[in-house]
């Protein structure tokens, strides 16, 4: 599956951003070329090791072929599109926020920065249209772009993310129906889709205008998907046996959550963890609707 390539870059990007970046509007007045150079080298560096990364471990068993495409528009209920565009997202702003703390304009950070996530997820797609199983999917490109402009048409028109994109991941049942989702934790959290979900994460004090509401406090919009096992349709038969008729189904959730780049600390160590951590939702109640259940209140969602 290509989001763990897209899982990879964004992990190693969150962790570029923290140990170069202050508090997001403290930045420096002029160039800093040592920072700039640092921020330049890691952008290259980690664009080329992602190209290494599929061209000798990821493609490597497989047959090349002429170019081709591969509509995989509706495969896993739209969960691998919610990835690619989330990956795009949180590219684009690591890359803006580096070269911002280098002391980059705001204009220009946009300019080089903002299409990273774009410009680090176009080979994936072109590698894809040229090896058997995979193919070049406009989709997943649609997805990568919206990623980095929702980035960048925020950070353009409110100097800030009015709604993030995070992530959250919760062990699902499915994957002991089938091993296609992964055997140990690690594959499981790579390959099932369905303990995935992927959220916008609106400021309440923006959205509303009101001073009252702590600006940290955010309301958050999730989407989820359940009961997939193959990309499009689940198999009829397994080892020899009829495979249980599992539901496939969207999921839409209403939220709350934390943006802790909002939360105020003097402690550069507790800042480096806020900004961590800020790609991922935190837990709290919701509100679930999907087509099997209707409306149910979740105690606790992650």
């Amino acid at each position: 599956m290509k989001i763990i390539c897209l899982i990879g870059l964004l992990i190693f990007a969150s962790l570029r951003t923290v140990a170069q970046q202050e508090y997001i509007n403290s930045y420096p007045d002029s160039i800093d070329k040592k920072r700039l150079n640092t921020a330049i080298g890691i952008e290259v560096g980690s664009y080329l090791a992602g190209l290494s990364f599929l061209n000798y471990i990821w493609y490597k068993d497989h047959e090349r072929v002429p170019f081709h495409f591969y509509d995989d528009s509706k495969g896993y209920l739209q969960m691998d599109k919610f990835g690619h565009a989330f990956g795009a997202y949180r590219e684009s702003a690591s890359a803006y926020y580096a070269l911002r703390n280098a002391g980059v304009g705001k204009r220009k950070a946009l300019i080089y920065g903002g299409p990273i996530g774009l410009i680090f997820q176009t080979p994936i797609e072109v590698f894809d249209g040229m090896y058997e199983g995979w193919g070049f999917s406009w989709s997943d490109m649609i997805a990568n772009t919206f990623g980095s402009a929702l980035f960048v048409i925020q950070e353009a028109a409110f100097d800030e993310q009015v709604f993030l994109m995070k992530f959250s991941y919760s062990p699902s049942i499915y994957p002991n129906y089938h091993t296609h989702l992964g055997e140990s934790h690690l594959e499981r959290f790579f390959l099932d889709y369905n303990a995935h979900t992927y959220w916008f994460s609106g400021n309440l004090k923006k959205l509303t205008g009101s001073e009252k509401i702590p600006s940290w406090i955010n309301i958050a919009f999730g989407y989820s998907a359940n009961g997939m096992i193959y990309e499009f349709e689940n198999p009829k038969y397994y080892q020899g046996e009829p495979f249980p008729d599992l539901e496939r189904y969207r999921q839409y959730i209403l939220s709350l959550d934390i943006d802790f780049t909002k939360i105020h600390t003097n402690k550069k160590w507790v800042k480096m963890v806020f900004k961590s951590i800020n790609l991922i939702k935190i837990p709290f109640p919701a509100i679930e609707i999907n087509r099997v259940d209707g409306i149910t209140f979740r105690p606790i969602y992650f």
